[in-house]
């Protein structure tokens, strides 16, 4: 069998794992009138779309195939952005299971005139690689390299047992990562 006739499980299992690197994304959006509330802070729902399309592009990037959104853990508004601010969304693959992967990412507000950045919220979204078809399809493993890569690839499975838990899908007794917090 020569290259060109590879199935699609083949090809995946040739590469079986990704760096975070390669799934990296950086996104940037500027805080105009239309983003705002009255008190002309980023109304909340405009950041969670952006921070899903930075997270659905970091997870297309590492699976190379369609994305949809699994779950979305909590996202606290801690800090507003502000008319004016330069926001910037990171987002990487921080951990893949089959078909479902973690996505990783940090918001930084930015005040240019003021000089001023902050990290105004992070979160994990678990998306599914789909194929044409809509079935979930199975997708390269995450190869972590840096502390900050390997600490949250660690915490992953903890944070998808817990998802499955909260979502019924996984009974508390088989969540096995989670065992140690109650014990």
């Amino acid at each position: 069998m020569d290259g060109n006739n590879k199935t699609q499980k083949e090809q995946i299992m040739a590469k079986k794992s990704k760096t975070c690197q390669e799934s990296y994304v950086t996104m940037t959006e500027l805080v105009l009138p239309n983003d705002t509330n009255t008190l002309n802070n980023l109304m909340g729902g405009r950041l969670m779309h952006w921070m899903d399309v930075v997270a659905a592009i970091a997870a297309q990037k590492h699976s190379n195939r369609i994305v949809v959104t699994a779950s979305v853990d909590n996202i606290s508004f801690a800090k507003p952005i502000r008319l004016g601010n330069v926001v910037t969304l990171k987002a990487f693959v921080t951990r893949a299971f089959n078909s479902s992967m973690e996505v990783y990412i940090e918001v930084i507000a930015e005040d240019i005139p003021a000089n001023k950045k902050i990290e105004t919220n992070s979160a994990f979204l678990t998306f599914v690689a789909v194929d044409q078809s809509g079935r979930p399809i199975d997708i390269p493993e995450v190869a972590p390299e840096t502390e900050e890569e390997k600490e949250l690839y660690e915490g992953a499975l903890r944070r998808r047992q817990l998802r499955l838990v909260l979502s019924k899908r996984m009974k508390p007794n088989d969540a096995t990562e989670l065992k140690s917090l109650y014990e």
